[in-house]
């Protein structure tokens, strides 16, 4: 159960929102919509405790995400818009060190049946740096296969994918929702998801 209360948040001296309130259980999700600049990241930034709100609250299951930081992280697995991979490391080997950095660990059979479900068999072992804008955001998204979380906090998780990979990941948000979990998106794209709640900013 995520709930936020009277959120408001700024950027220098201009207030991006204020007075959000939004109450989510498990099996729901949030679409956060707006145009570019309005506060989206920001949103998802503070939700996570990246960026502290001006003023307001944030519940994970009654209790005060800040006051229970380290167990609220371990709850989440949050994707920003940006790759976030090293260039120089394997796809492999980005998904290993991400889920080491989060403090888990799973055998490499584990990481490699997650990156061919993604799609990205033959290409487990490549630099980084060779893979399409597409591929490197199907890297990420492995993570969501791998990485325990009952909250998926995701900056436009469809950016640069085909219609195949749009495809794919609507699959997988609809079935972590059907298990009780509970995600919060960003997104500009039409999505096949059970309709959730819509948020404006």
């Amino acid at each position: 159960m995520l709930t936020a209360t009277d959120l408001a948040c700024s950027r220098g001296e201009r207030q991006l929102f204020g007075g959000l309130n939004f109450h989510l259980e498990g099996g729901d999700w949030l679409h956060v919509k707006g145009e570019n600049g309005c506060g989206k990241t920001t949103l998802l930034r503070t939700l996570i405790g990246l960026s502290p709100p001006d003023r307001g609250q944030i519940h994970w299951h009654g209790a005060d995400t800040r006051a229970r930081a380290d167990e609220y992280r371990r709850a989440f697995v949050y994707l920003g818009h940006q790759a976030g991979l090293k260039e120089e490391l394997s796809p492999l080997e980005n998904l290993r060190l991400s889920l080491a950095l989060d403090g888990f660990a799973t055998g490499e059979e584990h990481l490699l049946e997650a990156l061919y479900r993604m799609g990205l068999h033959g290409r487990e072992d490549l630099p980084s740096r060779v893979l399409s804008a597409g591929q490197k955001r199907r890297v990420l998204l492995a993570r969501l296969l791998l990485r325990p979380a009952d909250l998926w906090v995701l900056d436009e998780p469809f950016n640069a994918l085909d219609t195949a990979g749009v495809g794919l990941l609507c699959m997988m948000i609809a079935t972590h929702l059907e298990v009780g979990g509970i995600a919060v998106l960003t997104s500009h794209q039409p999505m096949q998801i059970p309709r959730g709640q819509e948020l404006a900013l």
